[in-house]
């Protein structure tokens, strides 16, 4: 059995996506937290996820993601479990690599080929390579 997902940021309508599009691609279950709040973390550092997505704005207070990832990539514990940044746009994607996550993707990227390997090297093989 998978670890669940750990998704910051996101707003309802994005958290509700994602949770379809991994549970159907991966059968994992996606947990949300509107900030990387000291539950999240403390989960974090225990290992109970096996991947986190942050939101490149996160919804509640338009903060940037890039500063949630950055908290978790140099935390000792925290950065054993690969972070992605959830956003369309390459430059910050670029930056959340330099800070020492994993290149990510976009809402609109959700079933592009690309986008299920990257998933597929953190998470492993989908369910069925029909589901795309």
């Amino acid at each position: 059995m998978r670890k669940p997902i750990l998704s910051v940021g996101q707003c309802g309508p994005d958290h509700g996506m994602l949770g379809r599009f991994f549970k159907e691609h991966f059968g994992v279950d996606v947990v949300g937290a509107a900030t990387l709040d000291p539950d999240s973390m403390n989960r974090l550092q225990k290992g109970d996820f096996s991947l986190v997505l942050v939101n490149r704005k996160l919804d509640v207070d338009y903060s940037d993601g890039l500063e949630i990832v950055k908290q978790i990539v140099s935390d000792g514990d925290a950065k054993r479990t690969p972070v992605m940044l959830v956003t369309n746009y390459p430059e910050h994607q670029e930056k959340s690599v330099a800070l020492g996550g994993l290149y990510g993707f976009g809402k609109l990227e959700y079933g592009k080929p690309e986008t299920l390997e990257r998933l597929e090297g953190v998470l492993g093989p989908r369910l069925s390579a029909s589901a795309t």
